[in-house]
Formats: structure tokens, sequence, C-alpha cells
């Protein structure tokens, strides 16, 4: 299904804003920033119907046989759902990665990061630009919730701080991310903050942030948060011979025609 070239704002469903000058300090200060209310009701529920049918066709409930990939994650969820397109492409994340990033922006990843009821197993800390290491290194993560979250059913924690340090280690090869590797680096967890959001709620953090959840221990609730992830248009992949991300441009322009063609269409 092809989205009209017009873009228009919905803004029905999402809060387009942008960060204001203390919200652009504590992202610099503390590398990350939490928007509250990002997605208005019309749009949870539209990005939630739309999502939960493509959770469901693929994954069905939590399997305790699978994988924490078979179990977690669906991605290119924007490939499925039009809602989804259009936060993801014309919605309030684009307009505050171009703060954050700068004026050419492309989105990288769209997928749903799920702890269903049942699934209690955490996720150790690391940083985004471990899993897909992007040069330049200001690449941006926006986590949305679908609903209300918090520490009992594993709710995100950040290191306030902790992208200062830069990047810690390579990112995962090609190879180790088809092999599941995963990362799990030691953290002094003292300073360590909970980020429990609400529903429509989007955390904005930086590539070098580092995060970790804990399992969901809650008997009949679920925590499912739509993930986005925004970067240079020229951003390239340091693990896979530094060769172009691709992603479709939101913002400005890429100089690379493969990237500047992907998904214009779509």
């Amino acid at each position: 299904m092809a989205i009209d070239a017009a873009t228009t704002r919905h803004d029905d469903l999402f809060d387009h804003r942008v960060l204001g000058e203390a919200e652009l300090r504590s992202y610099a200060e503390q590398g990350f920033v939490v928007l509250r209310g990002l997605v208005r009701p019309a749009g949870l529920r539209r990005i939630v119907g739309e999502c939960m049918a493509a959770w469901t066709a693929e994954k069905g409930p939590y399997d305790p046989r699978g994988t924490w990939l078979e179990n977690a994650l669906l991605p290119d969820i924007h490939r499925r759902s039009r809602a989804v397109r259009d936060y993801y492409f014309e919605g309030p994340p684009v307009a505050i990665a171009g703060q954050l990033v700068g004026p050419n922006v492309k989105g990288v990843t769209s997928q749903l990061t799920f702890k269903m009821r049942g699934n209690t197993r955490p996720f150790a800390w690391h940083q985004d630009n471990g899993y897909g290491e992007l040069d330049p290194y200001t690449a941006v993560t926006c986590l949305t919730a679908l609903e209300d979250n918090d520490e009992q059913t594993g709710c995100i924690w950040v290191m306030p701080g902790s992208h200062a340090l830069g990047q810690l280690g390579p990112g995962l090869s090609a190879a180790e991310k088809r092999a599941q590797r995963e990362i799990a680096l030691a953290v002094d967890e003292a300073r360590a903050l909970p980020v429990p959001l609400q529903a429509g709620d989007c955390l904005v953090f930086s590539c070098w942030t580092l995060h970790k959840s804990g399992g969901n221990h809650a008997p009949d609730r679920d925590r499912r948060m739509l993930f986005l992830r925004y970067a240079d248009a020229d951003a390239v992949e340091v693990y896979d011979g530094r060769k172009p991300r691709l992603g479709r441009v939101v913002l400005g322009r890429s100089r690379f025609p493969e990237v500047a063609a992907y998904e214009q269409d779509l």
C-alpha cells in the first residue's frame, strides 16, 4: 500500500511536537529523554490493533520453547501496519530525530519489542550501536509504549550519562547477529534508573546510552513496545564493510543513490 506523497500530520493520532530547550539539555547531559503522550488514544488504538494482528499471525502467545528473538521481536512492522508507517515516516519522531541527528535523516529499524505475560527473560545491559553499529554515531532510538509498563512487566532501565563513554567495544558482525549472539556489558548499576512509561509515551535515547530490561513477572499484563531507530541519511554499517545502511529518507537527502531510492514507493 503506497503512502500518499503529500505529508499528512495526523493530528488526531499523534502529538506533533519537538524538544524544548530543557529537553535538549537533558538529552545532551543524560543521553535520554521521555516524551509523554506522543501517541494519542486514537493513534494507540490503530497501532495496537494492527500490530497485534501481525504479531498474532506470526507469533501467537509466549512460547517457552522459543528463542529470545522468536519471543520478543517482530522486525519491519511498518510493512504490516499503515498506522506504524504513518508514525515512523511522518509522525513526531521524525522532527525529533531531525533535532538530534541532523538535517538528513533516514529510518533504519522498525520492530515490535514485546515481553508477553510469561516471558520472564531479562535483556542485559547494552548499547543499540552494539547490535547495529552505525557511523556517524548520532543514531537515536525511539521506544513507544503501547500500554502502561513498570518494573513488574519489564520496563526499560537506563544509565544516565553513559552515552558520554562512547562506543563500548565493536558492534556485532552480520554473522554474529544471525547466530543471535547477545551482548551483556558489565555495568555498575548504582546509578541505574527504571523508566516506566504510560501508553503513548516515548523514550528517546542515544545509540551509546546503556540500557536493559527486566523480565515480565506480571501474571496478567503484557509489555508491548514499538521500537523505531533513526540515523544520519548517509550512515554506514561499520559491522558490514561500511556499506550504506538502507532505510527510507524521512528528512533531507542521502548521497547514496541506493538509499535515496529505498522504500520511496512503500
